[in-house]
């Protein structure tokens, strides 16, 4: 049975935010640039001590970069903890997380690609709901559409109501049908990495797919093996967000090959989603109840 599900509670005025870099180095312009977007919707901003630090495509040791994430964890004054950036490295430290203070004081973990493997070992442990999002897009530009996306998420307790963009490729595979579960998942490349040790049981929930920059062979693989391991049995519905960075005029397009996977599943695929790596990135809940409705092209997630 998966634990009881914790939901942070909001965020309000004058609370401290954290970030820190579990996977690769951030860039430190962009960085700033995002603590004086924070700070001017009135919380607190500071960094964990090995934020900048760099060691190869890593942001410091495993020790490092764990122990400022534990940090955040378990300090009472943090009531969120943003990631800097995805990259590579969270992963390898994914088990060693704190969960007795995850579960003792809930708050927000923040953050997509490479950190999904955090928000979903944290779900597994502890039933945390974490956010899968960010405040700039592809480009490194502030939007209207995804700030404001992103502080809904961060201090409302209201539903999330997210529309299927019909430019986004992965409309086209938008079947018919609805479906209710928890949102899980995240980045493909992370869901398929932790498969096996960290990646919790999907039967009964929607799943969440996004992907960026890969081999349309990685791909096929991954689905490939998360398919055949039992690891997408009973799954109630596919929520497809944003496949950036692949060759959409290819013999077998990423479409081609999704659809060829996703549609053995037999359940409703909402597609077109606005989250992942593309243009202006919303922001979502991993881990609370959400309806899939493929009629009117939308994902609700419920907070209450």
């Amino acid at each position: 049975m998966p634990p009881p599900m914790l939901l942070p509670p909001p965020l309000r005025d004058g609370d401290k935010i954290r970030f820190v870099s579990p996977a690769s180095t951030p860039d430190e312009a962009g960085l700033i640039q995002r603590k004086a977007m924070l700070e001017s919707w009135g919380f607190k901003v500071d960094f964990g001590q090995h934020a900048f630090r760099k060691r190869g495509y890593l942001a410091g040791t495993d020790e490092e970069r764990l122990a400022d994430l534990n940090a955040a964890i378990r300090d009472r004054e943090v009531r969120a903890v943003f990631a800097t950036r995805g990259g590579k490295g969270s992963y390898r430290i994914a088990d060693q997380l704190d969960f007795v203070a995850a579960r003792a004081d809930p708050k927000f973990l923040i953050g997509f690609s490479d950190i999904t493997a955090l928000q979903l070992t944290l779900w597994k442990h502890c039933g945390l709901v974490s956010i899968h999002g960010a405040i700039m897009d592809e480009n490194g530009r502030f939007t209207d559409t995804n700030s404001e996306a992103l502080r809904h998420a961060l201090t409302s307790s209201d539903d999330i109501r997210l529309h299927s963009r019909e430019d986004e490729p992965t409309s086209a595979l938008t079947t018919r049908g609805a479906a209710r579960g928890r949102l899980l998942g995240g980045n493909l490349d992370m869901v398929s990495t932790v498969a096996g040790w960290a990646l919790p049981d999907l039967a009964g929930t929607i799943l969440l797919l996004e992907a960026v920059n890969m081999q349309i062979g990685q791909v096929d693989r991954q689905l490939t093996m998360l398919r055949k391991a039992g690891h997408l049995h009973g799954v109630a519905g596919v929520a497809l967000g944003q496949f950036t960075g692949f060759d959409m005029n290819a013999s077998i397009t990423i479409v081609d090959l999704l659809r060829d996977h996703l549609e053995r599943l037999g359940v409703p695929i909402l597609g077109g989603l606005p989250l992942g790596h593309g243009r202006e990135p919303l922001a979502v809940p991993i881990g609370c109840m959400a309806t899939l409705d493929t009629a009117n092209r939308m994902l609700t997630v419920c907070r209450a």
